[in-house]
């Protein structure tokens, strides 16, 4: 190629190539990444009364935020707490004490960044413990339990 044909490139034809190496300089030269789910919720059995956690985590690039909702909305109660964990790409459900049947239900753990959504359901059940007429022990034992 000779000298005088380098003038002939026109700068609209750069744009692209100039758009690209910054877009790289910006992401530090990853690829972004949607979220997934490093750390997966279980589904719980818990005593009314007693207390429950559910675990969830998940990785991607952005870093995702985790939050909890139940019944498609954010979880909220002074008996809930979420407690955010690596600088929210992970975060704890906790429900103490539990109350049936109202605690009974479909948690949902939802990662999102700005590349895309995931979620993940978990189911908690809730055990009734009466205390009249047979011993916590026996209801335990009937539900294998114990």
């Amino acid at each position: 190629m000779a000298a005088g044909s380098a003038s002939s490139v026109s700068l609209p034809a750069l744009l692209p190539v100039g758009t690209l190496l910054l877009s790289l300089l910006l992401t530090g030269s990853q690829a972004l990444a949607p979220p997934r789910f490093t750390k997966l919720p279980a589904d719980q059995i818990g005593v009314s009364g007693g207390v429950v956690s559910f675990v969830c985590q998940a990785t991607g690039d952005p870093k995702p935020r985790v939050t909890w909702n139940k019944k498609g909305k954010k979880v909220n109660s002074q008996r809930i707490e979420t407690i955010e964990f690596d600088e929210g790409a992970g975060a704890v459900l906790r429900i103490q004490p539990l109350r049936a049947p109202r605690d009974e239900n479909i948690y949902e753990c939802v990662a999102e960044n700005s590349v895309g959504e995931v979620n993940i359901n978990a189911k908690l059940s809730i055990i009734r413990v009466s205390l009249s007429g047979t011993s916590k022990s026996t209801n335990l034992k009937a539900c294998g339990l114990h």
